[in-house]
């Protein structure tokens, strides 16, 4: 089965200068992130799974890496994320 992610809703926002800053309101907690974090981040506001993270990312960066290197750096950053507390697991029937 696979597992779908999107954006908690205790946080907010924002793009600045092709950075991401994200706010966490309920542990008062700052996240930066580069543009392919923030591609990732804007995608996670409709469930989303490792894959269609994964396609979009290569979509728009194909010409730097590979696509199982893009599901690998996918994989790590949703796990921060999660821990973070950014973002959650939603169950899908």
């Amino acid at each position: 089965m696979m597992t779908h992610f999107i954006q908690k809703g205790n946080v907010e926002a924002t793009e600045l200068d092709g950075e991401w800053i994200i706010l966490n309101t309920e542990q008062f907690t700052i996240t930066k992130l580069n543009g392919a974090g923030g591609l990732c981040w804007s995608l996670l506001n409709k469930i989303q799974t490792v894959d269609t993270l994964t396609n979009s990312l290569f979509e728009e960066y194909k010409a730097v890496q590979n696509k199982e290197q893009i599901k690998q750096d996918v994989q790590e950053f949703l796990s921060n994320l999660t821990e973070c507390g950014l973002i959650e697991h939603v169950n899908r029937l």
